[in-house]
Order: structure tokens, then C-alpha cells, then sequence
């Protein structure tokens, strides 16, 4: 196990060794979310920003506040004419594939928190090709690759090495990994990456730190510009998200639009998604194994509840403020419920998920340790049918390297 940073350090200090692009973006969300108040928007506010044709921060916060909850059903046939107007009736669908689960960080609400005594496992080469054939099997031409936080365990150079293997069985390639800096970046995406993922987690920088207690990703700003960092190495695409229900989750969509918003502006090639995930009970492993030292690890509960009607307002939001951008709907919510979104405001969505580490080919002996507990466990087959069942276009690839 590696060595753990401890938390004995500002959460707004950089550490040695971290890149600090010279950017603006982050003063202006974290300024836009401090003058955010969600209770003082009016039903009438929220109806303007509904009849906007180009709307605006000021329609979007509406839209994302407690008054708007009442427009629900019009946001989200707003919602799905601009879907529609942007990407016709495709749904993309794509799978992750966990190649490690060592972490170095301590995040209260993680499964991989390197505190927890889980059964650890990284996946040889040889073994990700197998996991990778495995789930091209299915029809499947999108892959995101996924580890825990260490750069000791999945360093740079194997990282890339599984980008390289992806390269064989799929046309998309997607990272959902810890921070670089800018020349790690651009090195993968010479190893084939498109995208890379980053979940700020929260963007409230009081509660970043009470819930990161050591370890690299306890540094918010290095964090915050990762997608920044990202582009600037040559990946074509960059997704943001917050895990709603760390803290409030209005103020934490309204900022993650914004970032979002500020990177597309300062860089309009690139191409933008949101993910939308609700905070999840860590796997019952995780829980019930205990801590590295030997204390007992209880199950950690949010305490900023999100609801499935929320989830539904802050997808619409997020759709109506920002309509060209993709955005992706997780296993974490019940299959009914992403049936209920896809094409509505959802453009992408996971199918024959496993958040285990060697858990899609038969061939690999032993499983390390799932990250959180997911709702939705239907096969790639079970999804497309889903998709067609409500006149929409399953689609696994919409891109074509020449």
C-alpha cells in the first residue's frame, strides 16, 4: 500500500509536483456559486427562463431553484425538444471497465478509501485485454476506463498501456482516473484516449475538505482544473459532474454548469457532457471489512438527501442552459428511471455495469473490491431494448478516426 498524504494541509494549497495552469475559471464559479441563492427565484422567473430562446446564468439558476420544482413536467418537455433538436433520437451507450481499485485518498464516502480494508486488485496486461475482449463481446464499440487514486499502483505508463489495449476492441475511449497534468494528459491521448471524466465531487470548498481528509485529491484547485489541463493536452472531450448529495445540490449543479459553461466558452472545439450521479452506499464489503487499522467502518449516508424529481430537475437544467452538451445517466439510478430520462435530457447511458476490478471475463482468477452498489444491472441487449422500446436509436459509436 502506498503512502498516504495526510490532510494536514489546506485543501487550497498545491503539493509538489502539481501543474497550476494560469486560468481564471476557477475565481468565477466559485464566485457565481457564493452569490447563488436558490430560494429567491419566483414561479414567474422560472417561467421566463422556460419561453428563453438563449438562456442565460440568470435563467439557469432559476430553472435549478425550489420554485422551479412546480414546472417539472414542462421543464422536462422542454427538455426533450431540445434533445431532440440537438441529437435526434440517438442514445449512446458505453460501459466502464475498472482495471484497479487501490487509492491513496481518504474520501469518507468512497468505497476505494484507502482507510477501508477491501480486497485490493489491479488487473495485469494480459488480463485487460481479456475484461476488454470480454465486453466487446456484447456489442459494445465505448469503453471508460476506470482506477482508484494511486499513482504508485496505476501510474501514468500503465494507464496508457490500457489505452493502447482499448485501442484494439473499441472506436471510444474514455478516462475516468485521478488528475494529471497537462504533458500526462497529452501522452495518453497519444495512447488513444478521447475524453477524460472528473467529478469535482462537491464545489463547496468548506465541505471539499471535510470529506477529503488526506491524500492528493484533497487539494481542490489542482482538482478543479483538470479538465482544463485536459484539453490543453489535446483530448478532444471533457465531462463534469457533482456527486449530489455531498452537499447542497443546487448550489453544487449551478456551479458544475457553470464550469462547465467557462471551459466551453474559453475552449469552444471542445466537447462537453455532464454525468449526473447521486451519492450511493459504498458495496457492503467495503463496510463491513472494516479499516486498515482495524476499526469498524460504518456505512457513510449523505446528509443532503437528492430525490429522484430533483435529479430529474437538475438534468433538465442542465439541458436547457447548455443544449448541445451530452450528458449521461448512470447505474446508479433505477432502470425505470433511466429508461424514464434517456432522450428526454440524457443523451448517453451504461449498460452491463460492474463496479468490480476483473468481474466480465471468466478467465480471471479472483475479484477485487466493488466501489459503490448500483440499481441498474441489465446487459448491453437488455438496454438497447429498452432504448428501442420508446422509438430511440441505441448507438454504439458516433465517431470515425481517418
Amino acid at each position: 500500500m502506498e503512502k498516504k498524504r495526510k490532510g494536514n494541509f489546506s485543501p487550497m494549497e498545491y503539493q509538489e509536483g502539481m501543474e497550476q495552469v494560469s486560468s481564471d475559471i476557477l475565481g468565477k464559479v466559485m464566485a457565481a456559486r457564493g452569490s447563488y441563492q436558490p430560494e429567491g427565484y419566483t414561479g414567474q422567473e422560472v417561467e421566463r427562463a422556460l419561453q428563453a430562446q438563449n438562456r442565460t446564468q440568470e435563467d439557469f439558476a432559476a430553472l435549478l431553484s425550489p420554485a422551479a420544482e412546480p414546472f417539472l413536467e414542462e421543464m422536462a418537455k422542454a427538455a426533450w425538444a431540445e434533445t431532440k433538436k440537438h441529437f435526434g433520437n440517438s442514445v449512446y451507450l458505453f460501459t466502464p471497465i475498472y482495471i484497479s481499485n487501490y487509492c491513496g485518498n481518504h474520501c469518507v464516502y468512497c468505497g476505494f478509501n484507502c482507510q477501508n480494508r477491501i480486497h485490493r486488485m489491479k488487473l495485469q496486461y494480459g488480463e485487460i485485454e481479456k475484461e476488454m475482449a470480454a465486453i466487446a463481446a456484447s456489442g459494445l464499440e465505448e469503453i471508460l476506463i476506470l482506477t482508484g487514486e494511486s499513482r504508485t499502483q496505476s501510474d501514468v505508463a500503465y494507464i496508457g498501456e490500457a489505452c493502447k489495449a482499448a485501442r484494439k476492441f473499441f472506436k471510444m475511449v474514455g478516462l475516468e482516473v485521478y488528475p494529471m497534468n497537462t504533458a500526462d494528459y497529452r501522452y495518453l491521448r497519444e495512447c488513444g484516449a478521447d475524453y477524460v471524466t472528473v467529478f469535482q465531487e462537491t464545489y463547496d470548498p468548506g465541505r471539499y475538505g471535510e470529506l477529503h481528509l488526506a491524500g492528493a485529491k484533497r487539494v481542490f484547485p489542482y482538482r478543479f482544473h483538470a479538465q482544463e489541463r485536459a484539453l490543453l493536452g489535446g483530448m478532444r472531450g471533457v465531462a463534469f459532474g457533482a456527486l449530489l448529495g455531498l452537499s447542497d445540490f443546487r448550489r453544487d449543479a449551478f456551479a458544475t454548469g457553470m464550469h462547465a459553461y467557462y471551459i466551453q466558452r474559453k475552449y469552444p472545439y471542445a466537447e462537453i457532457s455532464f454525468s449526473c450521479p447521486r451519492l450511493r452506499p459504498v458495496t457492503a464489503a467495503s463496510a463491513e471489512d472494516g479499516n486498515e487499522d482495524g476499526s469498524a467502518a460504518a456505512k457513510w449516508e449523505g446528509e443532503h438527501e437528492v430525490t429522484e424529481r430533483q435529479l430529474l430537475q437538475v438534468m433538465c437544467a442542465y439541458r436547457l442552459f447548455m443544449p448541445y452538451a451530452g450528458m449521461t445517466i448512470s447505474t446508479r439510478e433505477r432502470a425505470q428511471f433511466r429508461d424514464h430520462v434517456v432522450g428526454m435530457a440524457a443523451t448517453k447511458i451504461s449498460a452491463g455495469v460492474s463496479t468490480g476490478i476483473g468481474t466480465h471475463s471468466e478467465e480471471i482468477e479472483g475479484q477485487g473490491d466493488s466501489q459503490f452498489e448500483i440499481e441498474d444491472s441489465r446487459g448491453v441487449q437488455e438496454v438497447a431494448a429498452a432504448i428501442r422500446a420508446q422509438g430511440l436509436q441505441p448507438v454504439m459509436n458516433d465517431y470515425v478516426y481517418v
